[in-house]
């Protein structure tokens, strides 16, 4: 089922439980509520009729075949509406006295009979014929201690407040089921937006699977789904320069490949057919020993650079002092620097700090070699080195008063068989990137203002 329709169904199926449950806790809850209304005018209403008790006359009790003293038309007016219009009273005199009743003969003397009962007042509904009734009385005391009031006990019929129940039940949910349906239209609405850009998404996802990274497009939202819009436009991206990388990496592989084995494969044969001899033939094999030297160290280097980035195990991090790093590195490359006749200049931290960074000492000890050999291959005079923290990091920069990095060539420096005019196998630097950004470092080229080649490699602190 597609993530639409399970949005959809979710939202549906909540609504529905939200509405059986409201219908559940409110539909009793309405009952209660209008039977507390109810009982609190009936209250009123027999105050009303209490109020002119004192001054009517008491009707004397009267044997006229057992029948209870109607209320007179004029007083019929003592009893106000009630919410169901439909209230009742008796009004019993001292000595059980009926002197007031909207009832039946039949239903008064039963009314009588249950005010005396002490469990009325907990009760409160009354059983009749053709109904039940919710009931309340109210009771004057006499004059003396000793003397019996008047009491007025009124009735109202529960099925009109059942009815009324309905009747307002019906209207609420019939008003929660229209919010509930503009919810729901709500909801695909809101839905469909958030659903959309996710099937432009998964369009643009099956372009990274057929490899067309570069037809990926941007699909412009926001919130987390343009996060991950954005992740993917990105990847697509990274991936489509790691398939141009590697695809120039085959081709000038195989041209520097190329190149050795046919002057190998063209002087062996010369030699072999005879068309080399004597001192020719002697220089031919020497040709055929350098060039197996220099597919040798392409090998090894193109071999070391893929175990570089794909295996990091191979890496074995501890404290390193950059100073130490240096000199080691110069040692290493002295008989260069007084073959070529360079000087060095090193600087470092005025107040004499002791710069450590985390690293694998003998790996990155091989890239200060590489990027130092480069710069004895450019430099006229001087290589400098200077070393630098601040609270973000620790630099080590290489320099030279050479003529520089062409600039076709800054943007793609360190990537495999670039380089210059001088260059070797175009990977030393290659590998220098990989052994930095493998010790949590960046490096950096760019030219000096006035004039030579800089390196710049920058590793985070120590925490």
């Amino acid at each position: 089922m597609k993530m639409i329709y399970r949005f959809h169904l979710s939202f549906a199926l909540l609504l529905i439980c939200i509405l059986a449950i409201t219908a559940a806790l409110i539909y009793p809850l309405l009952l209660d509520t209008l039977v507390d209304n109810q009982r609190k005018e009936l209250r009123d209403q027999a105050g009303l009729l209490m109020e002119w008790t004192p001054v009517m006359p008491l009707l004397p009790a009267q044997e006229n075949d057992g029948q209870v003293p109607q209320v007179p038309a004029e007083q019929k007016n003592l009893t106000t509406a009630s919410s169901t219009g439909m209230t009742n009273a008796v009004l019993i005199a001292p000595g059980e006295k009926v002197v007031y009743s909207t009832l039946t003969s039949e239903a008064t003397t039963e009314l009588v009979q249950l005010s005396k009962q002490d469990s009325l007042g907990s009760r409160g509904i009354w059983q009749g014929k053709d109904d039940q009734y919710i009931i309340e009385t109210l009771s004057i005391p006499g004059v003396k201690p000793d003397e019996q009031g008047v009491t007025a006990v009124m009735t109202a019929p529960l099925s009109k407040i059942k009815a009324m129940q309905l009747a307002l039940f019906e209207r609420l949910m019939i008003i929660l089921s229209v919010g509930g349906i503009f919810a729901f239209l709500l909801s695909m609405l809101i839905s469909r937006r958030l659903v959309k850009p996710l099937w432009k998404l998964k369009a643009e996802l099956n372009k990274v699977e057929m490899r067309r990274f570069s037809e990926v497009q941007l699909i412009e939202t926001g919130g987390e789904i343009g996060e991950v819009a954005k992740a993917v436009h990105n990847l697509a991206s990274e991936l489509d320069k790691y398939q141009h990388t590697q695809k120039q990496f085959f081709q000038n592989a195989s041209h520097e490949l190329k190149t050795p084995l046919m002057s190998i494969q063209g002087y062996a044969e010369g030699i072999k057919d005879g068309i080399f001899t004597g001192e020719h033939a002697n220089k031919g094999l020497d040709v055929i020993v350098k060039e197996c030297e220099r597919l040798k160290k392409i090998v090894t280097e193109m071999i070391l650079l893929a175990k570089l980035e794909s295996e990091g195990g191979i890496f074995h991090m501890d404290r390193v002092s950059v100073r130490e790093l240096i000199a080691e590195a110069l040692e290493r490359i002295n008989p260069l620097l007084v073959k070529s006749g360079l000087q060095i200049e090193t600087t470092g931290p005025g107040n004499g700090q002791e710069l450590m960074i985390y690293a694998d000492r003998e790996k990155l000890l091989q890239a200060l070699i590489n990027i130092l050999g480069n710069a004895t291959r450019y430099a006229k005079e001087t290589i400098r080195i200077e070393t630098s923290a601040d609270s973000e990091g620790i630099d080590i920069g290489i320099s030279d008063d050479g003529e520089g990095i062409p600039e076709p060539l800054l943007s793609q420096l360190f990537e495999r068989f670039v380089k210059g005019k001088n260059g070797e196998t175009g990977l030393g630097l290659a590998i220098s990137r990989a052994i930095v950004e493998q010790c949590r470092g960046r490096i950096s080229a760019h030219n000096e203002p006035g004039g030579g080649a800089a390196f710049v490699l920058r590793f985070p602190p120590l925490s």
